[in-house]
């Protein structure tokens, strides 16, 4: 059981990223799935959550109208498409998954399994 974080890089204010999370081992499609980020000298913080079926999507509000996120449960991913980013959202980025629905949790005790972290630097 595993996942996978990737597509995170170095970009300008304002810049665009996209970021990829794949599962491996498991039926994606059966769990919730969440980003979180963690600064340097800071708490791991909720990005967004999506729910089993992508249809339901909740944002933290420092990220509400710049991040997207939508999934493809046949190939097993998750996106979370990042524009105008600033240099506040600089951070290491994790993929997070839960069995079922409730993708309301902004816990990160309540997901079971975590991908690596990709670094995601903004940066003039």
């Amino acid at each position: 059981v595993q996942l996978q974080a990737y597509g995170g890089g170095s970009v300008q204010p304002g810049g665009s990223l996209r970021l990829s999370c794949v599962a491996s081992g498991f039926s994606l499609g059966d769990y919730a799935v969440a980003w979180f980020r963690q600064a340097p000298g800071k708490e791991r913080e909720f990005v967004a959550s999506i729910n089993s079926s992508g249809v339901r999507k909740n944002y933290a509000d420092s990220v509400k109208g710049r991040f997207s996120l939508s999934r493809d449960n046949a190939k097993k991913m998750v996106f979370l498409q990042m524009n105008g980013l600033k240099h506040e959202d600089t951070a290491v980025y994790y993929c997070a998954a839960r069995y079922g629905n409730n993708f309301y949790s902004r816990a990160s005790g309540d997901y079971n399994y975590w991908g690596q972290g990709t670094q995601v630097t903004v940066s003039s």
